[in-house]
């Protein structure tokens, strides 16, 4: 958030898209997509982003795992074990 700040100052002085890519050391297609990704928040909307993509994840790994034991379970009770 703080470098996408500084990127809309340096882009209202006048600087080009790729000078300021390279003043944040990232390169253009980082710059793109963090405005595509991040532009209109506010660094708290931020933040429950991140939260909620790292509680998605866990619960991702939660419904494999439990998927997982579910089809170990049903391959016991046919006998196939």
């Amino acid at each position: 958030m703080r470098k996408l700040r500084e990127a809309d100052r340096l882009l209202a002085e006048g600087s080009d898209v790729a000078s300021v890519a390279r003043h944040l050391e990232v390169s253009e297609h980082t710059y793109y997509r963090w405005r595509n990704q991040y532009g209109g928040m506010k660094a708290d909307d931020a933040k429950r982003l991140k939260e909620l993509e790292r509680e998605n994840s866990q619960l991702k790994k939660i419904v494999a795992d439990l998927t997982l034991d579910n089809s170990a379970l049903k391959e016991v009770a046919r006998g196939n074990w």
